[in-house]
């Protein structure tokens, strides 16, 4: 089994900062992208930010210039540093991965969420 265990969450002002990290354990081959996602109240769960196992990234528009995605692959963790909070990055922040469990086995697995809340 695969675990994605998300941390960092927590209430912020806006213009503050916080960092999240997820970091992922059990039978792991080997791990592809890695990922951000969010969603508030309502509305659906977006893509915030992604980076492959070599480094590359991608960044939401609403997020660029203020969120960094980077990842230590010894430690299978990935981590969202986010700055210049806004009232409307206010979501739950879910971690994602596509890795494979065996050499042929690859699935997307999701982290439980972890609350992020910016104060006006």
């Amino acid at each position: 089994q695969v675990q994605l265990v998300e941390s960092g969450g927590g209430l912020v002002q806006a213009g503050g900062s916080l960092r999240l990290s997820c970091t992922a354990s059990g039978s792991i081959f080997s791990i592809n992208t890695m990922g951000w996602y969010r969603q508030a109240p309502g509305k659906q769960r977006d893509l915030v930010a992604s980076i492959t196992s070599r480094g590359s990234t991608s960044y939401a528009d609403s997020v660029k210039g203020r969120f960094t995605i980077s990842r230590d692959n010894a430690k299978n963790t990935v981590y969202l540093q986010m700055n210049s909070l806004k009232p409307e990055d206010t979501a739950v922040y879910y971690c994602n991965s596509y890795l494979q469990t065996t050499q042929t086995t690859i699935g997307v697995y999701w982290g439980q969420g972890t609350q992020v809340t910016v104060s006006s």
